[in-house]
């Protein structure tokens, strides 16, 4: 273990650089000893490294939603060239770089964590043992083998004897109490965090294998936490609960002002900013004029939601503008309807045509036949009289003329056929 601390010794020595700075803030406020000294020193070092990690969270967020809109066009190649491998990890790497997207950004806020992780597990373990780890000395060091959360030392572990754990001043059935809480919590963190990423903020109209692997993330997760936490000191435990709530409070702050397109989350959000819209007549920042700007720019791509979201402020008199801004409609020239294509927000209501009456029915007919528009009253009578019935022959003659003359040949009295000899 000294050999890989001193391999690592260039991320050992900053961490408890910074929990030494931290401990002598809050050691002037609770006392140097107390495990609220400690405990608090390793929960500021975790928002201090997730707060440096925020960029690399924005990014993962980017690749997610990337990878999850590449989707089927993954699988089209998959199936395009199952029998070729070599093909396909060529195409996949085509599609990739033609869309900017790398697989591997959505593993770089855990890759990032995982040095300082491994720095706090040795820098605890380290106490727990009795060595000096970085900065802290031996005055330090004894400091934080008196601090106690909840009864527990901070560097006892689940699985320790009771000879080991007497010899940090606490019983073993108050560090494993306080041990199986903390890693219940985690677990139940990580399972919500999955959760609600897969119930809200997913879009349901694209059925991928992205969402069976993030499916079964979400049950191994709390079981990988549940296993591996019984090896790990309470100082530890304190950091990965803190991270999981961390980002549990990080992801639905996400989920709530910038969901995924497609998803129940954005329509909640679109429904929200309607609201709003209706109410006060303009967007508020220059986030929600982004979101309407992407909107607008979508045209006929928009998905359910989005045209929801168009036709309310339609409905309400608002007009969306490419620039993202919302107008009211009286004042707009045009806006995008839901197909893409400009129409008039201020539109009056079509009107109708009037009724026509029989008479003018008639006039229209015979100006486009080219015929006399007037009708007289004796015309009108005649067209009343019934017609006189017609002998067999005639109505013979009159049916094979009017099909020849739909069919296309010319009007008039036709030659009669020859009688057919027997």
């Amino acid at each position: 273990m000294d050999t890989i601390a001193s391999l690592f010794s260039f991320i050992t020595t900053p961490v408890s650089w910074v929990i030494v700075q931290f401990h002598s803030v809050y050691g002037a406020i609770f006392g140097p000893d107390t495990g609220w000294a400690w405990g608090l020193s390793i929960v500021s070092l975790v928002i201090l490294i997730r707060i440096c990690l925020i960029p690399l969270f924005v990014k993962q967020i980017k690749a997610t939603r990337a990878m999850q809109t590449l989707q089927p066009e993954m699988k089209k190649i998959q199936e395009r060239y199952k029998n070729d491998r070599q093909r396909q990890s060529e195409e996949m790497m085509k599609l990739y770089k033609e869309t900017g997207t790398n697989p591997l950004s959505s593993c770089l806020p855990i890759l990032a964590q995982s040095p300082f992780f491994f720095a706090l597990y040795h820098v605890l373990n380290g106490i727990a043992s009795g060595d000096t780890v970085g900065v802290i000395n031996d005055r330090l060091l004894e400091s934080a083998q008196k601090a106690h959360i909840f009864g527990a030392p901070l560097a006892a572990k689940f699985t320790d004897s009771a000879d080991k754990v007497e010899a940090l001043n606490s019983s073993l059935t108050d560090v494993r109490v306080v041990t199986a809480i903390m890693i219940v919590l985690m677990s139940l963190s990580q399972f919500y965090t999955q959760r609600q990423l897969m119930t809200k903020n997913v879009d349901t109209t694209v059925k991928t294998p992205f969402m069976q692997q993030q499916k079964m993330l979400m049950y191994v997760f709390p079981v990988i936490f549940a296993v591996f936490g019984i090896n790990f000191p309470v100082g530890v435990l304190v950091y990965w609960l803190t991270t999981n709530v961390w980002t549990m409070g990080q992801q639905m702050y996400v989920i709530h002002n910038n969901p995924t397109p497609g998803s129940k989350a954005q329509a909640a959000y679109l429904e929200r900013l309607t609201k709003h819209l209706t109410r006060h007549g303009k967007t508020r920042n220059r986030r929600e004029r982004a979101i309407v700007k992407a909107i607008v720019a979508k045209g006929r791509d928009r998905n359910e939601h989005e045209r929801k979201f168009i036709n309310g402020l339609n409905k309400a008199g608002l007009a969306a503008q490419t620039d993202g801004m919302v107008i009211k409609g009286e004042s707009a020239v045009a806006a995008q309807s839901e197909d893409g294509t400009p129409i008039i927000a201020a539109a009056a209501k079509r009107q109708q045509p009037k009724r026509q009456s029989k008479s003018q029915r008639q006039t229209g007919t015979a100006k486009a036949a080219g015929e006399p528009t007037s009708l007289t009253k004796s015309d009108d009578r005649e067209d009343a009289k019934p017609a006189a019935p017609a002998k067999k022959d005639d109505t013979k003659s009159t049916g094979s003329t009017r099909s020849k003359a739909q069919s296309g040949q010319r009007k008039g009295p036709q030659r009669p056929k020859s009688p057919s000899k027997k």
